[in-house]
C-alpha cells in the first residue's frame, strides 16, 4: 500500500473535490475551507482519523471555521466509493495536499469500513470536529 494517495486517487479527488476545494485543496472563500490545514493534523489523533473517514462518508454541514477563516457549505457524502478509494483519496488530501509526516499512519480500508457502519447525520459530523479541533488544541 503506497503511504500517499494514489495517481488514481487524484483523479478521483479531482472529480469529487475540486469543485468545491480547489485544485490544489486552498478552498473557496466563505464556501468550502482549505483542505491544506487541518486533515494532516486530524491524521495524527484517533478521533481526528474518525473525523476524515465521518466527514467523507456522511457529508458536513453548517458553518465553520479554519484558520479564523468562516465557511458555510454542505459537503456532500460520498458513499457510493468504496472503502479503500476513500482512504486513497483521504491519504492524498492528508499527504499530498496537507503534507503530513512521514511518521503519520496513513489510513486503511479498515478505518473508513469502521466507520460506515455508524451513518450520521451531517451536522453530528460538524459537532464531533468541534471536539477533534479542541482535542488538537486549535
Amino acid at each position: 500500500m503506497s503511504r500517499r494517495g494514489t495517481g488514481d486517487a487524484s483523479l478521483r479527488r479531482r472529480r469529487r473535490c475540486t469543485v468545491c476545494h480547489g485544485a490544489k485543496g486552498l478552498g473557496q472563500p466563505s464556501l468550502a475551507p482549505p483542505l491544506i490545514s487541518y486533515p494532516a493534523r486530524y491524521a495524527s489523533i484517533a478521533e481526528g482519523r474518525r473525523q476524515l473517514a465521518m466527514t467523507v462518508l456522511n457529508g458536513m454541514f453548517g458553518g465553520i471555521d479554519v484558520e479564523k477563516k468562516h465557511y458555510d457549505f454542505k459537503m456532500p457524502d460520498f458513499t457510493t466509493l468504496d472503502d479503500a478509494a476513500l482512504a486513497a483519496v483521504l491519504n492524498f488530501v492528508v499527504f499530498d495536499l496537507g503534507g503530513a509526516p512521514d511518521s503519520t499512519k496513513p489510513l486503511t480500508a479498515e478505518e473508513i469500513a469502521a466507520e460506515r457502519t455508524h451513518p450520521q447525520e451531517g451536522t453530528a459530523v460538524r459537532e464531533h470536529r468541534a471536539a477533534v479541533l479542541a482535542a488538537l488544541g486549535l
